[in-house]
């Protein structure tokens, strides 16, 4: 996330940052252009700021770490004001809250509504989710349709649950075949020389953090 909220990928971030070492650049911000904040006090300056304006963004960023650091409650309000803003992540996660208990108590049926509000602003996600909640519910056929659609949108994990699902006799060959062909053409548009770049700096960054 950039210091104005917004959301970036990896590669875009990468290739800012190469352009402003050739350049030699003061690293900005790749919307705002504001210098990019050299501290945590900073950042979390920043983010408040946004947070005071409403930014959804910033609510919800806020809204995760506070649910990480165990203030369910704090963190149900902002995720909550992120949601109803239309923020997408936000639903997402209200919908892992309630489907997994983590700081409300368990509720299937907010669980799918966030999870519907998610996919419907086009999170990720939150097809394979649905997916996942029909499942354990027992329809299976609904949950094949989500998983089949993941899949089409590049979710490795509805891929997986297919392949499962296509040794059980419940997805025909054809739907599995046609689903991974659909799968393959949504990862191969998202590639770009920027974005592998990022994720190879990643796994090296996070060998080293091991050693």
């Amino acid at each position: 996330m950039t210091c104005c909220s917004k959301l970036i990928c990896n590669g875009c971030s990468y290739a800012n940052k190469i352009r402003g070492r050739r350049e030699s650049l003061k690293r900005k911000c790749p919307f705002c252009r504001h210098p990019v904040p050299a501290t945590d006090e900073e950042i979390d300056a920043n983010r408040m700021r946004s947070v005071e304006v409403n930014d959804p963004v910033a609510l919800r960023h806020v809204g995760v770490r506070r649910h990480v650091e165990g203030d369910y409650g704090s963190a149900l309000e902002y995720v909550t004001k992120a949601a109803r803003l239309g923020d997408a992540a936000a639903h997402y996660h209200l919908s892992r809250m309630y489907k997994n208990g983590r700081g409300v108590e368990k509720d299937e049926k907010k669980a799918v509504y966030h999870a519907e509000e998610a996919n419907i602003a086009g999170h990720p996600s939150a097809r394979f989710n649905l997916g996942c909640i029909e499942w354990n519910s027992g329809s299976k056929e609904r949950a094949v349709k989500h998983f089949v659609i993941a899949a089409n949108l590049g979710d490795d994990k509805a891929v997986e649950m297919l392949k499962r699902e296509y040794a059980q006799g419940l997805v025909s060959k054809e739907d599995f075949a046609t689903a991974l062909r659909a799968h393959q053409a949504a990862v191969d548009a998202a590639k770009s020389s920027q974005r592998e770049a990022a994720t190879e700096i990643a796994k090296q960054e996070t060998l080293l953090a091991k050693r």
